[in-house]
């Protein structure tokens, strides 16, 4: 469980967060959604104790992340967008850092390397970026942590290699863990990431699962959004017009993440008023 309750933070007088309040449950993988300078990357640094609220509360499975105890830290894994790694084999970066892990799975790290096509006995500074964040992803997923924290982990993948950690991140979750990935490539997390989060405005502005958006919202292709009513959003694309509209039947419909953000980010009140009310 991660809980944020009014929650404040910025850099020198710049507020990023005003009484921001969000709350992740285990069981999911939760896609975190936001403009560049939105805050996602500051936000997983909060969870995970490298940054302090300067107001309010942050708590993950009851600690407070900036004390920074072993037992939350045994438990939280976060792989940052840029990263370090130190001028060593992959296997002898398993056996210094495995043990700091209690459900590490030695097992399924070698298969996690298998299919991304990584030979452990490789230094990690001859590797290229891609490949880096391959190992790292492997590393990460393999902990069995109960929070696992990822910044954009599909950039420097290639085409191949996307594909396989959409796999391995889809078998690696269980109903006690929660995953957590910021990215600015939906297309590339679309049919993985559920709930999702769009954050803006120092503030978490959409918060729904896919089952609910796609119940309550419908986009489709039309020639022209301006001769039909409750268009929320229309957004010009190749053969006509993706246009975001009142789902009216309640069935449940096929989402494009890139479509809905732009709608939220656009028109957030009157695409929120169409859910009803949190109690």
């Amino acid at each position: 469980m991660v809980k944020i309750k009014n929650l404040s933070f910025g850099y020198g007088k710049e507020k990023l967060f005003t009484a921001l309040d969000v709350e992740l449950v285990p069981g999911n993988i939760y896609g975190l959604l936001g403009r560049n300078g939105a805050g996602k990357t500051t936000l997983l640094k909060l969870i995970s104790g490298l940054r302090f609220p300067q107001d309010g509360e942050c708590r993950v499975l009851n600690y407070i992340p900036q004390k920074r105890l072993p037992g939350m830290l045994e438990e939280l894994y976060f792989i940052p967008e840029e990263f370090f790694v130190p001028p060593i084999s992959m296997g002898a970066y398993e056996k210094i850092y495995a043990p700091f892990y209690p459900r590490f799975d030695r097992k399924a790290l070698a298969d996690y390397l298998k299919e991304f096509d990584l030979d452990s006995k490789k230094k990690l500074t001859e590797l290229s970026y891609g490949q880096k964040k391959k190992f790292l992803l492997a590393f990460g997923i393999a902990t069995n942590c109960r929070i696992c924290l990822l910044d954009e982990p599909t950039n420097g993948l290639d085409i191949p290699s996307k594909s396989q950690f959409r796999k391995i991140l889809a078998s690696a979750l269980t109903d006690d863990r929660i995953i957590f990935v910021s990215t600015h490539q939906v297309r590339d997390m679309e049919n993985l990431i559920d709930p999702i989060i769009i954050l803006e405005d120092g503030q978490i502005i959409f918060n729904r699962y896919i089952h609910d958006i796609s119940r309550h919202l419908i986009i489709q292709m039309e020639h022209d959004p301006l001769q039909t009513g409750d268009v929320l959003y229309s957004a010009k694309v190749l053969g006509g017009y993706a246009v975001v509209k009142k789902n009216r039947s309640g069935e449940e419909s096929r989402m494009d993440l890139e479509i809905l953000f732009n709608a939220v980010i656009t028109n957030r009140e009157k695409i929120n008023e169409l859910f009803p009310k949190e109690v």
